[in-house]
C-alpha cells in the first residue's frame, strides 16, 4: 500500500513527538510492505511567524490532498498577544472545518502498567478502564455566532446545532457501542439548553435503530462528577463540542497522563486528522523530555481508521504495551518512581521512547 501523510509538527513539543511517530510509521511500513510518504504542513504559531496567519489556504490544501494528516500540537504563550482572529488555535478550527472532520474519537484507556499514576483509589478504577468519547467537532459554541460590543463591555458566543449535525455523532456513538459493551451515554445540559434538548430528541429517534444498545442521558455537571466517582459505568459517550473538550481532558487525568491519550477526527470519507490531546508544553520543547506515546498511538489510529490496516495498528499498540511492560517510562508517567527508574536506566527521553517502540515492532 502506498499512502501520503501530511505532517503538521506545529509548535512546542509538537515537532519532537511527531518525529518519533514517523519513525514508528516507517518501521511498520518496512515490516508490512507499505510505502508511506510525508509532506510537511506549517500551521499554528509557526505559520503565524512564517505567513502572518495560523492556517494559510495552501497549507490546508496539502492536508486535503493527503490520505491522512498527523498533527503534533499548536499554540503557546509566545502568541498570547496576537489578535484573536489569528491565534494559533484558529488553525485547529480551520483544519476541522476545512477537512470536514466532524467526529472526534478520544479513547481514554487505563494502561495497567500505569495504574499507579491514576489519582483515584484502586477500588474506584478497578481493572480495564476503557472509555470512548465521541465528540462533535465542527458545530456548537466553538463555531457559532460570536462577537463583542463596540464598547468592549459585552461579548457573546452562540451554541447552535442542527438535527443532521447531531444525528451523525450519536449514530457513530451507537455504532461503536454495538462493537463494545452496548452502552451509550449522551451528555448534555437539557435542563437549561434548547440545543441539548434537541440532542436528546435526536438520540431517542436514532436509538430505535439500535435497540440492543442501552441509551442513557447525563447532564454535563453530573457526567463530570460520575467520571471521577465511578468511571467504570461508562463505555461510549457522545456529546457536543465544548462538553467533549472538557470531559476528555478530565478522562485523561483519570487514566494517569494526558501524554498517553490519542485522538482521531473523522468525516464522511475524506482524509482523517490524528493528534495527541496534549498541548505544546513549550517549557520542555526540544529538551528530549516529552512523552511521544500519545502521538505514536494517534498514528496507530491513523492506520486503523484511514488506511484500514488493523494488524499494523495493533502492532503499534502491542509495541507500546511491551515497552511499558519492560518498565520504561518518560518523566510524565514515572510518578513517584522517577528516581529508581532513573537509577535502573528505565527513565527515558522522547527519542529513546520512540526507538524502544520501533525495536518492539521490528522484533
Amino acid at each position: 500500500m502506498k499512502k501520503n501523510i501530511a505532517l503538521i509538527p506545529g509548535d512546542g513539543i509538537g515537532p519532537d513527538v511527531v518525529a518519533e511517530a514517523v519513525k514508528v510509521l516507517d518501521a511498520v511500513a518496512k515490516k508490512y510492505g507499505h510505502e508511506f510518504t510525508y509532506q510537511n504542513v506549517v500551521a499554528g504559531g509557526a505559520a503565524i511567524d512564517a505567513f502572518g496567519k495560523p492556517l494559510p489556504q495552501e497549507q490546508l490544501d496539502i492536508c486535503l490532498k493527503s490520505d491522512a494528516t498527523l498533527l503534533g500540537a499548536v499554540g503557546g504563550p509566545k502568541w498570547d498577544d496576537v489578535a484573536p482572529e489569528i491565534r494559533p488555535e484558529k488553525a485547529l478550527l480551520g483544519l476541522r472545518g476545512g477537512m470536514k472532520v466532524y467526529a472526534n474519537l478520544r479513547p481514554a484507556v487505563m494502561w495497567p502498567q500505569l495504574k499507579d499514576a491514576c489519582p483515584l483509589k484502586d477500588e474506584i478504577v478497578g481493572e480495564g478502564l476503557d472509555i470512548l468519547v465521541v465528540r462533535e467537532l465542527t458545530g456548537g459554541i466553538y463555531f457559532g455566532d460570536r462577537g463583542t460590543s463596540s464598547d468592549g463591555r459585552t461579548a457573546w458566543d452562540t451554541e447552535k446545532y442542527t438535527w443532521a449535525e447531531i444525528e451523525r455523532i450519536v449514530r457513530m456513538g451507537f455504532e461503536f457501542a454495538q462493537k463494545r459493551q452496548k452502552k451509550l451515554a449522551v451528555v448534555d445540559k437539557a435542563n437549561i439548553l434548547n440545543s441539548s434538548r434537541l440532542w436528546r430528541k435526536v438520540a431517542e429517534e436514532v436509538h430505535k435503530e439500535y435497540k440492543d444498545v442501552e441509551l442513557s442521558f447525563l447532564y454535563i455537571d453530573n457526567a463530570a462528577m460520575q467520571l471521577v466517582r465511578n468511571p467504570r459505568q461508562f463505555d461510549v459517550i457522545a456529546t457536543s463540542n465544548m462538553f467533549g473538550d472538557i470531559l476528555t481532558d478530565e478522562a485523561s487525568q483519570i487514566t494517569g497522563s494526558i501524554g498517553m491519550l490519542a485522538s482521531a477526527s473523522l468525516g464522511a470519507g475524506g482524509p482523517g486528522l490524528y493528534e495527541p490531546i496534549h498541548g505544546t508544553a513549550p517549557d520542555i520543547a526540544g529538551k528530549d523530555i516529552a512523552n511521544p506515546l500519545a502521538t505514536i498511538l494517534s498514528a496507530a489510529m491513523l492506520l486503523r481508521y484511514s488506511f484500514k490496516l488493523e494488524a499494523e495498528a495493533k502492532a503499534i499498540e502491542d509495541a507500546v504495551n511491551a515497552v511499558l511492560n519492560e518498565g520504561y517510562r518518560t518523566v510524565d508517567i514515572a510518578g513517584k518512581n522517577a528516581e529508581s527508574l532513573k537509577a535502573a536506566g528505565k527513565l527515558v527521553g522522547t527519542k529513546k521512547m520512540g526507538e524502544l517502540v520501533v525495536s518492539q515492532i521490528n522484533a
